[in-house]
């Protein structure tokens, strides 16, 4: 573990390199601006149709015991129970309510996280919009009847530099006392997969092993002048949570470090396909689209180049989960003639087998504009040295050739 004074340093290059591929904001477009309208304009996020088919008829959610309408929520929004992330550090807005002893659940899958509290009185939501971004919506805990909302105070922290200036998803690693608090004069990352774990999953448990490598996770700092002391043997490769934890009020008991890492990755992807579909769709506007130069040009450079996921940090060791999450993952992708696929994990030296995101499969980049997503592929094509990778895209994504 570094010290305070390099753990320092290490922060600053983790801001600057999320924060400054970011162009400029975005000033007055979640309403005012035709192209974008994200409070007002149509969606179709996976929340929000479910909404509808309740609405309709079609489907209900059952309330059950202790964990309310969370089980049945998962299995109609198709996220695996066993891609549990659990987060002891008061965040969010449910922060009163989170804790070491009850920490905050997260599930997920490509199109939405699912975030649950024992004992708090909503199930939050955040769900990606191909066009319009993440949408945050919650989901009232009561047994009289389901009630859904979309606060819009989710976005005071979801909608800024840190999220590429559109409404997106944030991984954050926090120093964390023995209470849940988290420390921000100790400095914090923004974490995607391009942070080394020594920087990760400060303010969560991880359960999984992982050999020559250490990271922030299971750790609470005791001793402001010394927060490296808080990693030991003890805090790194558990296979079981903390003894503290009450995990009869969970679905499982893990909060595995390979989901952990497919999330690390995951949220930045949903943020950039949403920055280049805003950008895209503001230029349209205004006349025809040029990818030589400008905010366009360099956020469709960033686009490809975290689909190739360049500059993804190495693993020094095996990286091993405690739960079935690494099979389930894997075999939910879409396969290619020979049954390959961009799911399959590495984990020994990287997180994936292929060079190519599986986030290419998402309807936001379907829905991004023809001519960009064109480009987009034009691009990708001529990067990608793997021959593999190249032949599974060419065998499952529409639109590649």
């Amino acid at each position: 573990m570094k010290s305070l004074a390099i753990a320092a340093v290490f922060w600053v290059v983790s801001f600057c390199l999320v924060t400054t591929q970011s162009r400029t904001a975005f000033p007055g477009t979640l309403d005012q601006h035709p192209a974008i309208d994200y409070r007002g304009g149509a969606v179709s996020d996976v929340v929000t149709l479910l909404q509808r088919q309740i609405a309709a008829g079609s489907t209900s959610l059952a309330f059950d015991g202790q964990q309310g309408y969370l089980r049945s929520l998962l299995e109609k929004l198709n996220v695996p129970v066993d891609s549990q992330l659990l987060l002891f550090s008061k965040t969010g807005i449910q922060g009163a309510h989170t804790g070491p002893d009850n920490p905050r659940a997260l599930y997920f899958n490509d199109r939405v996280v699912v975030g649950y509290i024992p004992g708090a009185p909503m199930i939050e939501m955040a769900s990606h919009d191909p066009r319009q971004g993440v949408i945050f919506q919650t989901l009232s805990q009561s047994p009289d009847g389901v009630r859904f909302a979309r606060p819009d105070r989710c976005i005071g922290c979801h909608l800024s530099a840190n999220s590429l200036d559109v409404p997106g998803i944030l991984v954050r690693s926090v120093f964390t006392s023995a209470d849940g608090r988290s420390l921000p004069q100790l400095g914090s990352f923004l974490i995607d997969h391009r942070a080394p774990l020594e920087q990760r999953w400060g303010g969560w448990y991880v359960t999984g092993t992982h050999a020559g490598t250490r990271h922030l996770g299971n750790a609470f700092v005791s001793d402001l002048m010394k927060p490296d002391s808080a990693v030991s043997d003890a805090t790194l490769n558990r296979t079981s949570l903390d003894p503290q934890v009450d995990v009869s009020a969970y679905p499982v008991a893990s909060s595995d470090i390979v989901a952990l890492m497919v999330f690390d990755h995951q949220g930045r992807a949903m943020n950039l396909m949403t920055r280049l579909g805003w950008e895209a769709r503001m230029a349209a506007a205004d006349g025809p689209l040029d990818f030589s130069k400008g905010d366009l040009h360099e956020a469709l450079k960033e686009a490809v180049d975290y689909l190739l996921l360049v500059d993804e940090a190495p693993l020094r060791g095996p990286v091993q989960g405690v739960s079935s999450f690494s099979k389930s993952f894997a075999l939910g992708g879409v396969r290619d003639r020979q049954g390959r696929s961009l799911r399959e994990l590495d984990l020994r030296t990287r997180l994936f087998k292929y060079r190519c995101s599986y986030m290419i499969y998402s309807p936001s980049v379907d829905a991004l504009p023809p001519q960009v997503r064109t480009e987009m592929f034009k691009q990708l094509r001529l990067r990608l040295n793997d021959p593999e990778t190249l032949a599974i895209l060419d065998d499952t994504k529409a639109g590649w050739r």
